[in-house]
């Protein structure tokens, strides 16, 4: 018994659409903290680009005209925290767009790799987290290993490339404090345009590692059990049992309601034991005769026996009755290519109908009834 469960209890199962969509529900989405730290630098280095010449010439002139003459006698800034103010301002308004890009950035990176996702039972603080051993257990789990692999990886990553960075710049560092400030304000922002750049190539060979891992963890940690899936199935779509005994109770009123249209019918067309069909005619022009019920084996035995109870002449007829068994369906009204045939049937109801009122024998059943050959075979499953 346990052999047979064991397997059923792996979770070999990839997560159903219903999972996924509950997993994102509680904010159980795939995030990747690389991407995120990456897409940041990126715009950051992209907006130094773009803006760093503006900002730099702004800050230039902030430091002239409120730093250069602070506390200078006869000056409109005489008063050195007023200008150091001022200057703050001053600067924060040449770098709101900065900011502004980078909090964008911030933002809309963890949407690149989960979208944006916002749960009320993730923000919702759990007392277990509190837990010391549930802490340490986490820390030293298969995943908090993983998670610390991966920053030590980082670590060394960055730290190389920063180590090289600052030796090849060590030069050009050391000399900003010879020259003028002016000039040493635009060497120290190219510096920074290079080092933000470079920093941001290297994550990016991060983020490449890390985010197909989160995604395949992410799938992972929501795999389901085959116990797991079947569970799902009859919470979605019910139990199969349930929905069997449902399909046999339609089945069985649907015979019920063909079983009653036998009494009205025309004629029944026989194999004569294996296939019953039952056509009504009306006599309104633009319509051809339909089948109201029909059968095979015990569902045409009954389907005769109705109609001997209920008088409605019997036609022994097997290709005719195969070939509108095969090709119709219960309501749809004969092939066209079966008029002919079914006119002749209708021609024998109407004088077995008249030999029954007046008494004499019934006419004989109607011979060689013309049925093409491509009819007779079964075009769909019963």
């Amino acid at each position: 018994m346990s052999e047979n469960n064991q397997p059923a209890q792996e979770k070999t199962e990839q997560p159903t659409p219903k999972r996924l969509l509950d997993a994102r529900r509680k904010g159980q989405v795939p995030r990747s903290r690389e991407l995120n730290t990456m897409t940041v630098m990126l715009v950051g280095a992209g907006a130094i680009l773009v803006l760093g010449e503006w900002m730099l010439g702004g800050l230039q002139g902030v430091m002239i005209d409120r730093l250069g003459t602070a506390g200078m006698s006869g000056s409109a800034s005489a008063d050195p925290i007023a200008s150091l103010s001022g200057a703050v301002r001053e600067a924060m308004v040449l770098l709101a767009p900065l900011l502004f890009v980078l909090i964008v950035a911030a933002l809309g990176g963890p949407a690149v790799l989960g979208g944006l996702v916002f749960s009320a039972e993730a923000a919702r603080p759990k007392l277990d987290r509190l837990s010391v051993p549930k802490g340490l257990k986490r820390i030293f789990s298969a995943q908090g290993l993983m998670e610390l692999g991966k920053t030590l990886l980082k670590f060394v990553v960055l730290a190389g490339i920063s180590g090289a960075l600052l030796w090849s710049l060590s030069d050009r560092l050391l000399s900003l404090g010879n020259g003028a400030y002016l000039q040493g304000m635009a060497e120290a922002a190219r510096m920074v345009q290079l080092s933000f750049l470079t920093l941001a190539g290297g994550l990016v060979l991060i983020a490449a590692v890390d985010v197909p891992f989160q995604l395949w963890n992410h799938f992972k940690q929501l795999r389901m059990t085959r116990q797991e899936v079947k569970d799902e199935l009859k919470q979605t779509e019910g139990n199969p049992e349930m929905r069997g005994r449902i399909r046999r109770m339609q089945q069985e009123v649907a015979s019920r309601r063909m079983m009653e249209q036998v009494p009205l019918a025309d004629v029944i067309i026989t194999n004569p034991t294996h296939y019953a069909v039952a056509l009504r005619y009306t006599d309104r022009p633009d319509r051809a005769p339909r089948v109201v019920a029909m059968g095979r084996d015990l569902v045409a035995a009954r389907i005769r026996e109705l109609a001997a109870e209920h008088r409605v002449p019997l036609c022994a007829a097997p290709p005719l009755a195969r070939a509108i068994y095969f090709n119709c369906r219960i309501g749809e009204e004969i092939p066209a290519a079966l008029y002919l045939a079914v006119a002749r049937v209708l021609a024998w109801v109407m004088q077995v109908r008249s030999a029954r009122s007046t008494g004499v024998n019934s006419p004989p059943l109607p011979q060689a009834l013309p049925v093409p050959d491509e009819l007779l075979k079964p075009r769909r499953n019963r």
